[in-house]
């Protein structure tokens, strides 16, 4: 099916590795701790953006006023992560992709996350030795929607953007392949991967 891309490029959380339920709880706890309002339908719209922007939408949209710093948020976030991800997380069907191409064609993970953050993520999943090549955000000066995380994969992978194909689970993502200039694919619709977060 993808034989005609020169190299295939993830989004990790609700796309590679199946993460939702880790993200809804721990977000849940940040939020509950800062007394920050949980919409779920607004947190399902937001997935895969960074924290930092996604805390700065929340206390702009319910205007509250903020107990802590946007660093401190951020890093409650990132520890309730680390502590809570080992009984979350798991690969989605999508490896059999990545075995059917591993030694064949390039292949990177471009994602929302920090990238030790998601390095730790792909390890408990047994992902880290199928794809070696990991940009999160923390590389990029602009987060998805914007094209930069995927633009670096290829970048990475030696690729020319309009040769590769993006594996995404969010509208965000998909417009970030768009703009990238690359073939996007819903996981949704193809795989029917259903990203199991605040539905």
């Amino acid at each position: 099916m993808y034989d005609n891309y020169h190299a295939l490029i993830f989004d990790m959380d609700g796309t590679l590795v199946d993460s939702g339920q880790l993200h809804q709880h721990t977000w849940c706890l940040t939020l509950e701790k800062y007394g920050i309002p949980v919409d779920r339908a607004l947190m399902r719209s937001l997935a895969g953006v960074p924290i930092k922007a996604t805390l700065e939408i929340l206390l702009e949209t319910f205007q509250v006023r903020p107990r802590a710093t946007l660093d401190e948020m951020n890093a409650f976030k990132e520890n309730c992560t680390r502590e809570h991800m080992q009984g979350f997380v798991k690969a989605t069907a999508l490896i059999e992709v990545v075995k059917k191409y591993q030694g064949i064609k390039p292949m990177a993970i471009g994602t929302g996350s920090k990238t030790a953050e998601a390095r730790m993520v792909l390890k408990l999943c047994g992902l880290d030795h199928w794809i070696p090549v990991v940009v999160g955000s923390d590389q990029v000066q602009n987060p998805k929607p914007a094209p930069d995380t995927f633009l670096r994969c290829a970048e990475l992978l030696g690729v020319q953007p309009g040769h590769c194909v993006v594996f995404e689970d969010s509208p965000l993502g998909l417009q970030a392949a768009q703009r990238a200039g690359m073939a996007g694919i819903d996981v949704l619709l193809v795989h029917q991967i259903k990203n199991d977060y605040f539905c």
